[in-house]
């Protein structure tokens, strides 16, 4: 085994490891820790059969293999931040919302508290 092939090896089995320790001292969500998962593992299996790696190239077109490692990563990168620019745009919207509510019930707790000040008021003259 050569010395890129083993270093590719443990750099994803690394970042497998990784992934499952940030899971379980829940600083990374499952729902995002399946997309790096699953890239580890198939880099894995094309990392440890070159032929694999070879053939999967040549079907779709690809005459330098290590290239499909490459077109992988950047659909990986593309896949992460489309679902980054999901989850902001999702975030965004919710504090807009809960800035309107909370706007909403700034104006309906004055308005109380000038109605209880005028109910106040108008004890204390009759």
């Amino acid at each position: 085994m050569d010395l890129t092939k083993l270093a590719s090896l443990a750099v994803s089995i690394s970042i497998f490891f990784f992934v499952l320790w940030l899971v379980r001292q829940r600083r990374l969500r499952e729902k995002y820790a399946i997309l790096w998962l699953c890239t580890s593992v198939f880099v894995v299996f094309l990392t440890a059969s070159r032929r694999v790696l070879e053939v999967a190239a040549l079907s779709i077109g690809i005459y330098y293999p290590p290239s499909l490692l490459f077109l992988v990563g950047v659909l990986f990168l593309l896949m992460v931040v489309i679902g980054q620019s999901v989850t902001l745009s999702r975030l965004s919207e919710s504090n807009h919302n809960l800035a309107q509510e909370m706007a909403l019930l700034k104006k309906k707790l004055e308005d109380l508290d000038g109605a209880v000040k005028e109910k106040k008021g108008a004890a204390e003259k009759g």
